[in-house]
């Protein structure tokens, strides 16, 4: 079932998806060479705790998970892509690092990611980022009402195929609101015109994940989370919770209110 929200409590999800961004610009601020995926664990604790947030990541365990997610963020570096867990490991120039955060404040939920590179960023890494960022973007402007879920998906996945990256359905957006994962599954590739209409008051998470190796496949490490590229090859997260409206979509995980796009 897909809830409707109402302005109010589109408000309060701001509220939330400002902490997020907070959060993940704390992290980025404090990745360099030489930090380990554990301390911006911290730095991101930090963040919540001090806006009175708690973390839908920390102890969430869905049907695939062999045990309970231990951080408050996903940190994936190069090849792993998605849900990588905060780690000893220390970070090293140009590692490629993906961050996904989410955060719970009076009942009402945000989630939202970013890729970068740590000090150096190679021109493969720089398309890469670009083209991921991009597809978000494509993505969240397809969800007007009236449009489906499959306008969205195609215009992720158009760009992918365009670029000559590789993506997978499997993992993608969802419905977002009181908790976390709510229906609907929005795949980041798909045709247009087709699947659920959209209706104004419906929150989403739209976020596009790319390889960089071409190939739409991806194994999952023996921690029993963290999803890596077959071929070794680097990966790419953007991520960002909106509300679709009459007047557009608004994103809501962003330090500043965002108009519609």
């Amino acid at each position: 079932m897909v809830e409707l929200k109402t302005p109010g409590e589109i408000a309060s999800m701001r509220a939330a998806g400002r902490v997020v961004a907070n959060a993940l610009a704390a992290v980025r601020a404090a990745a360099a060479p030489g930090v380990r995926l554990d301390e911006l664990d911290l730095v991101a604790r930090d963040v919540l705790w001090a806006a009175g947030a708690s973390s839908p990541f920390l102890g969430y365990r869905p049907r695939f998970a062999p045990t309970p997610y231990p951080g408050v963020v996903c940190l994936s570096v190069n090849d792993a892509v998605l849900h990588g867990i905060p780690t000893r490991y220390r970070l090293s120039e140009e590692d490629l690092l993906s961050v996904d955060c989410g955060a719970t404040l009076d009942g009402w939920t945000g989630d939202a990611a970013t890729s970068f590179c740590v000090g150096t960023t190679r021109s493969d890494d720089a398309r890469l980022l670009e083209h991921t960022e991009r597809a978000l973007a494509a993505g969240i402007s397809a969800a007007r009402p009236d449009a489906r879920i499959g306008d969205i998906s195609a215009a992720i996945g158009r760009i992918a195929r365009t670029a000559g990256y590789g993506l997978h359905t499997d993992f993608g957006g969802h419905g977002i609101g009181r908790t976390m994962h709510e229906s609907p599954h929005i795949p980041n590739d798909g045709t247009a015109g087709r699947g659920m209409r959209l209706r104004a008051g419906m929150t989403t998470a739209i976020e596009p994940w790319f390889l960089a190796g071409g190939i739409d496949a991806y194994r999952i490490d023996t921690d029993g989370w963290t999803l890596r590229s077959t071929d070794g090859s680097r990966g790419a997260h953007f991520e960002h919770t909106i509300a679709i409206t009459q007047n557009g979509p608004q994103v809501l995980t962003t330090a500043n209110d965002m108009h519609p796009m």
